[in-house]
């Protein structure tokens, strides 16, 4: 009866053959499916990868070719740009023959002119033109003359003078005469007249034309040329 029993709890711990087959069954589906799983997401990890590859090479090539950011790092284009700004630059401004124009607030490499540095500030002569600062702070006689033709000037720093220091000059031909509009406390064209380049800056250093400010937020906005340069003659014409 004990040698029965024993049997009998014996056959009883054995497994069913077909409990076996499900059972290897149930493990190759598992082991399938795990390696389908992970199939699939090695392969979304590498669409991932590659998306993230194509959207930093798309940005890099919009940031080399089309648009680049810069940071303002000082005061000299206050109030139209503050410390800490980051403006927008247009690097297509310029091209299919384009020129800068009075009025422009542009970027360019000041290397070898300026600075070992990039510099942003507003294109006030063109080539040809005849730039003229009397110095002073009032009437005609303090305002920027542009052939001839008294500017008044809306985006002066609040209480700067156009220029308090004299000047005359005419811009060569492919170069650039530039301001800042904070005036006072703006190196520019005036401070560079005695050094390579008369203080003028080539167009063809002209990185492109700052159009957009990005942030903060609650400066953003575009940047227009404005029209106070629309009654100036061109060089040849100019009077006074």
């Amino acid at each position: 009866m004990d040698t029965e029993a024993a049997q009998n709890a014996e056959r009883d711990r054995s497994s069913h053959p077909a409990d076996t087959e499900r059972e290897e069954e149930g493990s190759r589906s598992a082991a399938v499916s795990g390696s389908v799983s992970g199939s699939v997401s090695g392969r979304r990890w590498r669409r991932g990868g590659v998306l993230l590859a194509l959207c930093l090479v798309f940005l890099l090539l919009v940031s080399t070719f089309v648009l680049q950011p810069f940071l303002i790092p000082s005061g000299s284009m206050e109030p139209t740009l503050s410390t800490g700004d980051r403006v927008l630059v247009n690097k297509l401004a310029y091209r299919f023959g384009n020129e800068p124009q009075r009025g422009d607030v542009v970027v360019f490499d000041g290397s070898g002119y300026f600075g070992d540095s990039d510099y942003i500030k507003r294109v006030v002569g063109v080539g040809g033109d005849r730039v003229a600062g009397r110095g002073g702070r009032g009437g005609e006689q303090g305002r920027i003359q542009v052939n001839g033709e008294p500017v008044d000037e809306p985006y002066l720093y609040p209480g700067d003078a156009p220029s308090t220091v004299p000047f005359d000059v005419v811009v060569p031909e492919g170069t650039l005469f530039v301001l800042g509009d904070h005036r006072s406390d703006s190196s520019d064209s005036r401070d560079h007249l005695g050094s390579p380049g008369g203080g003028m800056i080539p167009v063809e250093a002209v990185i492109g034309r700052a159009d957009w400010i990005g942030l903060p937020l609650d400066r953003s906005g575009s940047l227009g040329r404005p029209d106070v340069f629309a009654k100036v003659p061109e060089p040849g014409g100019a009077h006074g």
